[in-house]
């Protein structure tokens, strides 16, 4: 599928997913004082958002260095936000971490949280699939990483004012549009694969 300004911001927001980081975010904040709380939010989007940039610059070397193809890259991007997106759906009856005590850095919520494997995946298939529109994915890239800062400093209100219920409702409906996306993607991938081996043989 080809990817415009809007459905790369779309899919790199299902998939940083700051809504379903709030609890992870309030979580990892709790023993860290009010005051700094922001401040310290907005360094961790500030370095997820760095790493997807790095990413986005150096993503071909990395492909051409490991010997990987557009369609591997595509296909397995489809597999790792299929089971993003399952995880959305049926989230763990278990918490994914213990509260940390003090202040995180890095680990847990740049990294994964907001950059993991399938938003590091996903940068790299968009500018794999289209070089020569790579500023605008950088300015797609913007875009989620403005709105996941705004949701993430909100994160205690909304969380209040939602509630758990709700919230969970959110998650999974964004979980089911990210299975759609996962699924087209895998279909395009075999399409291709198929097109390969045809014109192979």
């Amino acid at each position: 599928m080809a990817y415009t300004f809007a459905s790369a911001t779309v899919l790199l927001l299902l998939i940083t997913d700051p809504i379903g980081n709030i609890p992870i975010f309030v979580s990892a904040l709790r023993g860290v004082a009010a005051e700094r709380r922001m401040r310290v939010i907005l360094r961790e989007v500030l370095i997820a958002f760095l790493l997807l940039l790095a990413f986005m610059f150096v993503g071909d070397g990395f492909l051409r260095l490991m010997n990987l193809s557009e369609l591997s890259l595509q296909i397995a991007g489809a597999v790792v936000m299929f089971l993003i997106a399952l995880r959305m759906i049926f989230p763990s009856a278990q918490p994914d971490s213990a509260p940390l005590e003090g202040e995180p850095l890095i680990v847990p919520l740049a990294i994964p949280a907001l950059a993991g494997p399938s938003a590091l995946a996903t940068v790299m298939l968009l500018v794999s699939q289209a070089p020569a529109r790579r500023l605008e994915w950088v300015a797609a890239l913007c875009v989620t990483m403005t709105v996941c800062a705004v949701v993430l400093v909100l994160s205690e209100r909304i969380q209040r004012l939602a509630g758990d219920r709700a919230m969970m409702a959110f998650e999974r409906l964004m979980g089911l549009i990210l299975v759609a996306i996962s699924v087209e993607m895998l279909l395009r991938g075999i399409r291709l694969f198929v097109m390969q081996i045809g014109s192979a043989a």
